[in-house]
């Protein structure tokens, strides 16, 4: 590998630890904020539609996020990534191998209680601005 291919490899590693964790972030805790509420329920829905329509052909969970991120670990020579882009993130983050299943329901439990609250907060909300 030629030094401005590693560099570009290293990059794109580290712009999608930030970008997707941030999105992960987002997805959890965007529905709070008035601002953000619109946009939340976008990215939210996004994401269920990426685990459920593109699961379809893909597999159950399907993140193209977490397949381009894999994608770059596998060249920069990283082997045995988890299916859970959270489990990855736990793993490099804290050095904790978490059961696989057990971080799968959770990520699952908080995504769609944060679902739930967008939708919520963006059509039942008891305080309507006219």
């Amino acid at each position: 590998m030629v030094f401005e291919e590693i560099r570009f490899l290293i990059f794109a590693d580290y712009g999608f630890v930030i970008f997707h964790s941030g999105l992960i972030l987002f997805n959890l805790l965007g529905w709070y904020w008035r601002a953000t509420r619109v946009w939340h329920l976008w990215t939210i829905s996004l994401t269920f539609a990426s685990w459920i329509v593109l699961g379809i052909w893909y597999g159950w969970g399907y993140c193209p996020l977490t397949d381009w991120h894999w994608q770059v670990l596998e060249e920069r020579g990283v082997s045995g990534l988890p299916n859970s882009y959270i489990s990855y993130l736990i793993q490099r983050v804290t050095g904790l191998g978490l059961p696989g299943n057990w971080v799968d329901t959770m990520t699952l439990i908080l995504a769609f209680c944060a679902l739930v609250m967008s939708l919520k907060v963006n059509f039942f909300s008891a305080k309507k601005q006219t």
